[in-house]
This record gives structure tokens, sequence and C-alpha cells, in this order.
């Protein structure tokens, strides 16, 4: 039987009357909820920023980052992401500054630079709430000391010494100046007597130049440096080139020393927290993955390519294996291999940023005691990872204050007094 119309409109309006006082009744009762709040969650915990960039260097430890974007594990976490190959160190620093990128892979010691404006550049406060690696980068020699050298810079003053008396110092290259690469031929040219010389290449026993990652190779090979500092697989590519040899891995200078950081703007980060905290998330899943050994096959061929490292994978492997084969008839496991989740290897720790700090003030890329608690403070964001971690219930192992002790068996306290560490060394260029 047919509704009459008198009945359907009459309970059309009783219904839309009650609907309309419902959704009254609604927004009075959550008028003074906080933006976004429906029922006990929040609605919308999506990213800020939903497009992202990020940058990163022809490196094996650029790994997180591809890994991350390759298995869907930013999308995963609400970030369509696009990975950009930059030139040189510089050319990253300068994108993520100018907004061209979001966030990058990045030497640990730039974030610091950049917030102090230091290595000529305008000062720009970066953060870093997320370490990508510990281990893995190499101090690469010239085949003219093969046999003469190994992992004891000692042996190389002899070198040095005579070459800076004919008036043709030695040359020896990193990647950027108050980076990774830099502090770690530094400090081990600088246990063996050496002097790298200041920020400005003054008071030096040899020269000490600034290279690209991927064009250090090139530039052994047509005999314009002696030795560099790099990361893989440069130095496993000298030696299948047969143009050098591995004096010393840096696990060898520090073991389980910081190396690579996710960095970000300061001010990216304070706009989009919720996006820097899903940049996290995937990162932490990739980095998992990275870790488990059966993995390292496939990582080796997915960051081998074009667009990544361009580089075989089966020179990119061994060493991520562990397997070092050092290019002067030394070779070993060396268990303490690029990591990149164990161990608590993603926790930004505070007392990295200040053994930096020592460093910069110990040769001179700083004038003056430089402010080692408020420059971590700012940089070394553990908030920003802690609340990440917490949202995803990974349990990390926080805080680690213990003192390290380096190759030349100076022992790094975090709650000492870092001035006085800094000045301790017997090869240093302080600037008052």
């Amino acid at each position: 039987m047919k509704t009459p119309a008198s009945v359907t409109h009459a309970t059309l309006t009783r219904r839309s009357v009650l609907q309309r006082s419902t959704a009254a009744g609604l927004g009075a009762l959550f008028s003074g909820l906080p933006r976004g709040w429906v029922g006990s969650a929040y609605a919308d915990d999506a990213p800020e920023t939903g497009d992202m960039k990020f940058g990163m260097i022809a490196l094996t430890d650029c790994s997180p980052i591809v890994i991350a974007h390759e298995k869907g594990l930013f999308k995963k976490y609400g970030i369509s992401s696009t990975v950009s190959k930059g030139a040189s160190w510089a050319a990253i620093r300068d994108s993520l500054t100018n907004g061209d990128i979001q966030a990058t892979h990045m030497l640990t010691g730039m974030p610091i630079a950049s917030t102090m404006g230091l290595g000529g550049a305008p000062k720009k406060p970066m953060i870093i709430p997320w370490l990508l690696n510990r281990n893995g980068q190499s101090i690469s020699l010239s085949n003219t000391y093969k046999g003469k050298v190994q992992d004891d810079a000692k042996a190389l003053k002899p070198f040095v010494d005579a070459a800076k008396a004919s008036g043709t110092p030695l040359t020896f290259a990193m990647t950027f100046p108050p980076g990774t690469h830099a502090m770690w031929i530094r400090y081990w040219l600088a246990a063996g007597g050496i002097n790298p010389g200041d920020a400005a290449g003054g008071s030096a026993d040899i020269s000490l130049i600034t290279i690209p990652p991927a064009q250090m190779v090139a530039n052994m090979k047509v005999g314009k440096m002696d030795g560099f500092c790099v990361g893989e697989p440069w130095n496993a590519k000298t030696i299948a080139d047969d143009i050098g040899f591995t004096g010393i891995n840096t696990q060898g200078i520090w073991k389980d020393h910081p190396e690579k950081a996710c960095a970000f703007t300061e001010e990216f980060a304070a706009k989009n927290p919720k996006t820097v905290k899903a940049v996290l998330k995937a990162l932490h899943e990739a980095s998992v993955w990275l870790d488990k050994m059966e993995n390292r096959e496939e990582q080796a061929s997915i960051v081998s390519a074009a667009t990544y490292i361009n580089c075989p994978p089966e020179t990119i492997l061994g060493r991520l294996q562990g397997k070092y084969d050092m290019g002067d008839g030394r070779k070993f496991r060396d268990p303490n291999y690029m990591i990149f989740s164990d161990r608590n290897c993603n926790y930004p720790q505070p007392k990295y940023c200040k053994w930096w700090l020592t460093q910069l003030r110990r040769w001179g890329f700083v004038e003056g005691v430089p402010d080692y608690e408020g420059v971590t403070k700012q940089v070394m964001r553990t908030d920003i990872y802690e609340e990440a971690m917490k949202e995803i219930g990974h349990s990390h192992g926080g805080l680690d204050e213990k003192p390290e002790t380096l190759v030349d068996g100076i022992t790094f306290d975090p709650k000492g007094d870092l001035e006085a560490y800094a000045a301790s060394f017997p090869v240093k260029t302080l600037k008052a």
C-alpha cells in the first residue's frame, strides 16, 4: 500500500528536526575541545606536508632514506616521497636551507655547523632528530704507501715530513670541512703526530682539500691526492680499480661512532611536527629491515641504481656484510660493520654534538669557547625522536652519557670539562 504524502512529509520533517537538533547538540558538546578532536582521538593525525623531497649523496649510508622510499614506508605514514641525489654536501645543505628539499641524508657535523653559521654558509638552524647509521667509513691511501703504512698514522709521518720539507706537502681529501670524514681523517692524522691544520689551512703539515664523495676515486687515479676519508662504496671502489688501499676503517678510530643524520631545518620541524615524526617512523621500519643481514644483498641491488649510488652492487655488498679486503693483503671480518638500527643506533645522543663542538674548537673552526650545552640542546632533538618512537611502541635504549675512548687512547667524558678536553690534545690549532 502506498504511504500517504502527508505521513511521509511529517516523518521527514520530524527526522530533519531531530538531525538538526542532534548536530547542534554535538556541536555545542565538542565546541570546547581541541580542533580536530572526535570522540577520544584526533580525527587528523596526518602529516602537515604530504609531499616531501629527500636529499641524498651517493654513499651506502643513504640506504634508510632510499629503502623507506622504495619499499613504500614513507607512503605508509602519509608521505608522498621523492629522492633527489645531490652533487655535493654543500649543494645538499643549500637545497635544505632554501626549501628545495625538506629533509636530507647529511653528515652529522653539518647541522651543527649550519646552526652556528660555520662552513662558509649563512647561519641556518638545523636539527637532528634521527641518526641514520654508525661505522662503515674508511681512510684510503695511494698505492705509493702500500706495504709501508697500515692503520697507524705514525708510519705515515716520515713521508709527510719529507714532503713538507721539499715544499710539496702531501694532499689528503675529505668531503666537507666540519663533517664526519673531515673529523675522522683529522683525528687519525693527529694521533700519528701529523697536524692537518686549522679550519683555514694554517699550521698544517699536509694539504687538506674538499672533494665530493663520488669524485674521490677519479682524483686519486690522476695522482691529485695521497689519501682520503669517505664513506662506502668508494673505498672498496679504490681497491677494485687498483689505485689505492684501505689504511683504517673509521670504526677502528671510534667504535660505533655516529655518521650520517636525517636533518631538517628547525623552521620546517616547528611548522610540521607530525610530518617529521612520520618520517622517523618510516625510517625506523627501513632501518630494522636493513639490519637483517639476509636483506643486505637486496639493499645493495636497490641502492646501486644510477639514480642513487651508480656503482656495481658487488662493490657495495662485501663491506655491508662486514667482509673487509683492505687491498694490501689484510682480509678480515669486521664485527663493527655499518649498522642502521642495532645498538640504539638512531637515538640523537647529545654527547655526539658535544664531541663535535670540542673538535670544532680544537681545529679553530670557532674562536673562543662554544656554547656546548646550548647548541647541543638546539640541534640534537631527543624529544622528537622519543615522541615518534612512543607513538609506534618502539622501546629504544635512551640517553647514553658513557665516556668514549678513541684510537689515541684519550677518553671523552660528555659530563666532564669539555673545554679542557678540547685543549688536552698534543696536536691542535685552538683559536682564542
